[in-house]
């Protein structure tokens, strides 16, 4: 991951291009429409709302969520692609430090392909479609590696090829995730300290160091993982500090977690003991709390810096949202699940 360029940037008019597009996506009431129709008359309508081009290149093979999710996730990816050229100097640079996690959660999904003998062509069929040129890059790793060493060396040249190179040859699976996780998250902070950064940037990223931490926490109790393994889960670089984050590692109930992280200065607890009442079955209602915080912040940053990094990566971010729920819309209607229970998960 490059540090921040000092080339001649375009914030005004890239800030307003990334605005006009956020005005473009589909609100809660639309969505709330969406989810009414029946699943076959969604694909139609999203099309409408700007999916009509990557709808009409997988119609031909898929159909229903699938042909939906396709579709989603191909016109994501040319979006990420749009944004950045129209982004300039040290502006482009600082959208792509954000953008570049999707890069390394890619190198995980060919990760655990190959850990599960999927083939090729069930992954192309399903989750990274060949009609996505960005794509050739992943499916040729998968085409030709038959382990996770395999891969890894296959990557070599890239930020997430680096990192699991430096690891062990009997490295697990979900040990190379949370190196690439830790390893994305360093090299982003890296990337935009000092003079040429940008300290809100820093800030938002750190904010999210703290909140991936945090649900680890919680949900490594829950899966019975020991306390000295679930310091090891922890990445660095968030604003809770470390002594906290030990302190809450040997915790041995989520009401003990949560009154150990209070201790933090930096930890914001509103809300947070109804979420923790509401997650019997999932973490999903904690997890909900910290993506509200997080979208508060980087909403509150992106209009108080109107011609900054902020609006673009406010636009990506929620059209990564409208992604998700159109995701989650479409699976749910697939497998049958009420309106109300879909809806409840859903980010609106």
């Amino acid at each position: 991951m490059a540090r921040i360029g000092n080339g001649r940037s375009n914030m005004a008019n890239a800030s307003a291009r990334a605005k006009a597009r956020k005005a473009g996506l589909i609100d809660s009431t639309r969505m709330r429409q969406l989810l009414q129709q029946g699943p076959d008359t969604i694909g139609t309508s999203i099309a409408e709302f700007g999916y009509r081009t990557e709808i009409d290149i997988y119609a031909g093979r898929l159909s229903g969520a699938d042909l939906i999710e396709a579709a989603l996730n191909h016109n994501l990816d040319t979006d990420f692609d749009s944004v950045l050229r129209f982004c300039q100097g040290r502006l482009k640079s600082m959208v792509a430090v954000y953008v570049e996690r999707f890069s390394y959660q890619n190198a995980k999904t060919v990760l655990r392909a190959i850990h599960s003998g999927a083939s090729t062509e069930m992954v192309a069929g399903q989750v990274l479609p060949e009609e996505n040129l960005n794509n050739n890059y992943w499916l040729d790793i998968i085409r030709n590696c038959n382990t996770l060493g395999d891969a890894a060396n296959a990557m070599s040249g890239t930020p997430w090829g680096l990192t699991l190179s430096k690891m062990d040859a009997d490295s697990t699976l979900q040990q190379m995730e949370d190196a690439l996780d830790s390893s994305y998250y360093s090299e982003a902070l890296s990337s935009i300290r000092g003079p040429d950064g940008h300290p809100l940037l820093e800030r938002y990223l750190r904010n999210e160091i703290d909140h991936r931490n945090i649900v680890n926490q919680f949900r490594g109790l829950r899966q019975g993982i020991t306390g000295d393994d679930r310091e090891t889960l922890m990445i660095h670089g968030g604003k809770i500090n470390k002594a906290a984050l030990k302190a809450a590692s040997q915790a041995e109930s989520n009401e003990a977690i949560l009154e150990t992280l209070r201790r933090a200065p930096s930890f914001d607890d509103t809300g947070f003991e109804e979420a923790l009442q509401a997650s019997s079955i999932s973490l999903d209602p904690v997890v909900t709390l910290l993506q509200e915080q997080r979208r508060n912040m980087m909403r509150r940053f992106a209009h108080l810096n109107p011609i900054s990094a902020f609006p673009i990566i406010h636009y990506i971010e929620s059209k990564v949202l409208e992604v998700q729920n159109i995701r989650l819309l479409v699976r749910g209607k697939a497998a049958g699940l009420p309106d109300e229970v879909i809806e409840a998960h859903m980010n609106l």
